[in-house]
């Protein structure tokens, strides 16, 4: 293990072992302090920031964009603060924490046995919508985990979300699309963040008016399983509340092969998510690079 890797184990395991001693308002303080000094230095991931909100915010002026990714890494640190306090939250404190709109879709579709695939993109804090879900609604999910570097960091994460009621299995491998089809076909409930994907698999979509490329996944899922996919977007208040809307579900076509079905499905899930970012940018975590244009020069201007 690099000594940067052996850095990163050791910070995030500070994180976890520290911050979710310390005083919830003494927490909130500290992420608001870290988030305005990373917001200060400017580094790369704070002028990706910008220019990703320069996309969901067109016309903004360099001010108002220096707003926006202020209070981006503000959010993006709430998200961190919160993330390392989940684990010793009460259960009243977790299902206090957040409250979804139009919830019944979720209720309904798991009622009726089909099973339910949840989308959502990197808004907010996902994880707290997690265990929300599992401790409200006390209904276990399965997720899957991008395997980080070093092993120890992603064995830290998994043992995070497994310690908050989910089945975490790991995207590499090939082997998760068919343990998540089979909870499907349970009519268990799939939760997957989906508003990336570098891959070659990954389905081009038309986002903020560029290309982007987003999973396959939850569009193949629910086309293979019937299970109903519904797209989740998450923003923070001013209050220590986090807020959600489940939106309706995204139909199978009717016809058309199955990348075609799975092109449109995967473009309307793409149409929610940039529903709920354009009315909550600052909420988006998005410090890396998404649309083809900046991945590749040739796709389009940068």
């Amino acid at each position: 293990m690099s000594a940067a890797d052996r850095f990163a184990d050791a910070l995030y395991g500070l994180g976890w072992s520290t911050v979710k001693k310390l005083p919830e308002p003494v927490a909130v303080r500290l992420g608001r302090t870290i988030a305005d000094a990373a917001w200060k230095r400017r580094g790369k991931g704070v002028r990706r920031l910008e220019a990703n909100y320069a996309r969901v915010v067109p016309g903004a002026s360099p001010e108002r964009l220096a707003e926006l990714s202020r209070a981006g890494m503000r959010s993006y640190l709430r998200y961190w603060m919160e993330s390392f306090r989940l684990p010793a939250w009460s259960a009243e404190r977790v299902r206090a924490g957040f409250v979804p709109k139009d919830l019944h879709h979720l209720t309904e579709g798991l009622a009726s046995g089909r099973g339910v695939v949840l989308a959502l993109p990197h808004l907010a804090n996902w994880d707290l919508a997690g265990a929300w879900v599992t401790t409200a609604l006390e209904t276990p999910f399965t997720t899957v985990a991008e395997r980080l570097k070093p092993e120890s960091l992603y064995d830290r994460f998994v043992a995070y979300r497994e310690g908050l009621g989910m089945e975490v299995l790991p995207h590499s491998g090939g082997a998760a699309f068919g343990t998540l089809a089979r909870r499907l076909r349970d009519g268990g409930l799939v939760c997957l963040v989906a508003d990336r994907d570098l891959s070659a698999s990954g389905v081009e979509v038309d986002f903020f008016g560029e290309r982007a490329r987003m999973p396959a996944g939850p569009a193949l899922l629910a086309q293979h399983t019937g299970a109903l996919l519904l797209p989740v977007t998450l923003w923070y208040d001013d209050s220590p509340v986090m807020r959600g809307q489940v939106h309706p579900p995204i139909e199978v076509p009717a016809s058309g092969t199955r990348a075609e079905k799975t092109s449109v499905m995967t473009q309307a899930l793409a149409d929610a998510f940039a529903t709920g970012i354009a009315e909550h940018p600052e909420d988006w975590h998005m410090l890396q690079r998404l649309w083809l244009a900046d991945l590749d020069p040739a796709k389009g201007p940068a």
